[in-house]
């Protein structure tokens, strides 16, 4: 009953067509004469017992007596053994009532019979007599209720019942996957770019999806399950679509958080009836989104409890996956950003056989990613796509989609016709640091020490050869930031060396730097300077062996090793001596940074100056503008005054425009 409940729903929210050698499903559950009628037995009873539990004061013999002496009931309704009616406006007075109050007297017609005549007649009471009730109307009354209870029984209990454990509900035990049939997943590797070794990893998957018998002649085995590892937006979930689009299979996802509820067995029921039903529709694609949310590790070092609801959901998924046969044609694919904390037993050959890397594109990835994404926008003839994925290094594709549909928006808010390489860099500036806050009122002195502050980064940036190459400088707040320095690194750095890693350090100390030598003080601007640079240097002591009296050994934390996490919070694996040789490498290797760094400024100060008086003219320098400034030159180009003058008469110029386009059209 179980399985044809299930069938029935999963058919009825997609309708995948019918295949040879299947059962077919029950039909979807359709409202018949029968429902009508039930339905109209429910509202009846409801009707009923609102007669029944209606406000009614009950009152005494000798009180109703009192009431009729004092005027206070002007007609009563006489039934079997009650006396129903309504209080007059005086009796309402009387009992210090605003509304309207009814009244039943329950009597003996043997005993009252006579006297209450004569009462009535006497104080001029009007009075009806209702038929009796039958006998009919008696067995209603009492078992239509019976009935009702029943009823809701049936339909919220009883039947949802059927779905399994945990799901006697409202069928909390039902999986909450999305079903795309293969006629509605449209995305195909076209529409996936940036990751060409994870597309050919899962090439085979596809095919035998495609062709099972291919695999089989030799005896192959296809992965049961596949595990895409990366971090957030880098297209996990895209490529999963894309394996089903091109494969022509169905496509059923669930998030991992869909399986924990608050009730015990859930999960594992959620996960039984989403096998169930693909192994009925198979071939297929289970794809299972943030898994980590249940396949965290097990132990006491992870989760309290031996009959944790996780543990519970992750020990059905495990059999679930052990009970594949090759014949079934179901492909689990499951994603997260957090691979190293998964179970052992789900990442084990037999279920996750396959772990592909999804990392954050590379030069040529980036390019062919906003290629992808610019082909739904109108591109100016100055856009330059390599430049942009140039300034973008470790961006996911997230966010090369975020920067060209903020380049669109930015663009149609200016009323222009196309988008521009400005709006561009703009859009990226915007995703990574933050919208510019232009009307940000500042101080002259502040904005002063952030105009030497950041050319104390672009002169250490512009002069260092093993630094990255210089992008701009801008002393307009963003987001947090007073300013910024703009690298633009020629390459992808898959490696950092020694030099490097001190030209970074300069670079970072240079701002502090010019603000002692040029404002005589110090700020608190160099605050991401300074926490840059000291995890830049521990990085280097810790992990990366590059202190002469260290040596060649990792004091940091290596997430690779599988073993369970013994240390408790807090606790390192160094004695206290190698802690007090490692601050002091850090602080040995910064100085000598600053040490350099100072050496640098102080040996082209007038050079410094001048970029700095060229910050506060026009907010913003380019690489070429900084060169010109290098060289001994002058800029040539409008300031922030005259671009704000500009924008100013461009729109007064326009109002008598639109005015008299608006003339026209009312004329017409």
């Amino acid at each position: 009953m179980s399985a044809n409940r299930n069938k029935k729903s999963f058919q009825s929210r997609s309708g995948p067509p019918k295949r040879p050698g299947k059962k077919s499903p029950l039909p979807a559950y359709r409202s018949g004469p029968f429902n009508l009628l039930v339905i109209l037995a429910l509202l009846l009873t409801g009707w009923m017992l609102l007669q029944q539990w209606q406000s009614v004061d009950e009152i005494r013999w000798d009180e109703f007596v009192a009431h009729i002496e004092n005027k206070h009931i002007d007609s009563v309704t006489i039934k079997d053994t009650e006396i129903v009616g309504d209080f007059n406006e005086e009796g309402l007075a009387s009992r210090g009532e605003r509304s309207k109050v009814s009244f039943v007297v329950y009597y003996k017609p043997e005993v009252h019979g006579e006297r209450l005549e004569s009462l009535l007649e006497e104080n001029g009471v009007k009075n009806d007599i209702a038929p009796p009730r039958t006998w009919l109307y008696n067995l209603v009354g009492m078992i239509l209720p019976v009935l009702l209870l029943v009823g809701i029984f049936y339909f919220v209990f009883a039947r949802n019942l059927r779905s399994g454990a945990g799901g006697m509900l409202m069928s909390f035990g039902r999986s909450r996957h999305r079903l795309q049939s293969k006629d509605r997943v449209k995305v195909t590797f076209k529409d996936v770019a940036g990751v060409e070794e994870a597309k050919e990893e899962v090439a085979e998957i596809i095919e035998f999806l495609k062709n099972p018998k291919k695999f089989q002649r030799l005896g192959g085995r296809i992965p049961r399950g596949v595990l895409l590892v990366g971090p957030p937006g880098c297209g996990k979930t895209l490529l999963a679509k894309a394996i089903a689009g091109e494969a022509d299979v169905p496509f059923l996802s669930i998030s991992g958080s869909d399986f924990v509820e608050m009730f015990v067995g859930v999960g594992a029921s959620r996960v039984r009836d989403l096998f169930k039903q693909a192994k009925d529709n198979s071939p297929c694609i289970i794809f299972l989104d943030e898994v980590d949310a249940i396949g965290r590790k097990r132990g006491p070092g992870y989760v309290g409890g031996g009959h944790d609801e996780r543990e519970q959901t992750l020990n059905a998924i495990l059999v679930e996956m052990d009970g594949f046969d090759t014949n079934d044609q179901v492909i689990v694919i499951a994603a997260t950003n957090r691979g190293d904390i998964l179970d052992h037993a789900l990442t084990r050959p037999g279920r996750f056989d396959r772990q592909i890397f999804v990392p954050f594109p590379d030069l040529k990835g980036r390019v062919d990613i906003l290629k992808v994404h610019a082909k739904k926008v109108k591109l100016g003839p100055d856009t330059n796509l390599e430049r942009l994925a140039r300034g973008t290094p470790m961006f996911s594709g997230a966010d090369l989609a975020a920067i060209i549909n903020e380049a669109a928006l930015a663009a149609t808010m200016a009323n222009k016709d196309c988008v521009e390489m400005a709006d561009m860099e703009e859009a990226r500036d915007k995703v990574r640091w933050g919208r510019a806050r232009k009307s940000r009122v500042i101080d002259q002195h502040e904005k002063e020490i952030t105009a030497y502050h950041e050319a104390g980064h672009t002169l250490v940036q512009s002069l260092l050869k093993d630094a990255d190459p210089l992008h701009k400088v801008s002393i307009i707040p963003r987001g947090p930031m007073g300013g910024a320095t703009f690298a633009l690194p020629e390459k992808d750095r898959t490696l950092f060396t020694k030099r490097y890693c001190i030209a970074l350090l300069q670079v970072c100390f240079g701002g502090r730097i010019a603000e002692e030598m040029f404002c005589d003080d110090i700020s608190s601007g160099a605050q991401s300077d300074i926490q840059q640079a000291t995890n830049i240097a521990r990085q280097m002591i810790l992990t990366w062996g590059m202190s002469d009296e260290l040596g060649l050994i990792s004091y940091g934390p290596d997430f690779r090793v599988k073993e369970p996490v013994y240390l408790m919070p807090g606790e390192k694996e160094y004695s206290e001596k190698t802690a007090e040789a490692i601050d002091s490498e850090v602080k040995k290797i910064s100085d000598e940074a600053y040490k350099k760094a100072k050496e640098l400024i102080e040996g082209n100060k007038d050079k410094l100056e001048r970029i700095a008086k060229a910050l506060l003219k026009y907010e913003t320098l380019d690489a070429d503008d900084v060169k010109v400034i290098l060289e001994g030159g002058e800029l040539d180009k409008p300031t922030v005054s005259d671009l704000l003058a500009a924008e100013q008469a461009k729109g007064e110029q326009a109002k008598p425009e639109e005015k008299e386009q608006k003339d026209s059209r009312e004329r017409g």
